[in-house]
């Protein structure tokens, strides 16, 4: 099994409903993304994929999120604004758009900071 690491970033506002502390207010990160994909064979020129079409696709992902206040994206009005749940949003987001079939998407994690990070995967990813 061969996998294979990208990382993309944006902007975004949010505020957790529910929480008591600073976050229950409004605030802001830039966030750092990571997609993980793997694929039990290599394509034709030795690779899982091409870098930069797996970062476009993660982009293509992100891009509802960047510069906005997660909280207005309808996803977010019923699932807290949470790392886990932007993590699992991103996830899904970007699974879609991968047609290559040999691909399997293995984690999205996100960091809100520097020290703190969120991870989504499938069971049987």
């Amino acid at each position: 099994m061969y996998a294979v690491k990208v990382q993309a970033y944006f902007n975004a506002a949010h505020n957790l409903r529910g929480y008591r502390g600073k976050c229950e207010k409004l605030h802001g990160h830039n966030w750092k993304v990571e997609a993980e994909l793997t694929a039990p064979h290599l394509n034709r020129l030795s690779m899982v994929s091409d870098f930069r079409e797996i970062r476009k696709n993660l982009q293509k992902a992100l891009t509802a999120m960047d510069h906005a206040y997660l909280n207005k994206i309808p996803y977010f009005r019923k699932n807290n604004p949470t790392s886990e749940k932007i993590a699992e949003f991103i996830y899904y987001n970007l699974k879609k758009l991968l047609k290559d079939k040999r691909l399997k998407l293995r984690q999205v994690t996100v960091w809100e900071t520097q020290e703190s990070s969120a991870a989504f995967c499938e069971e049987d990813a």
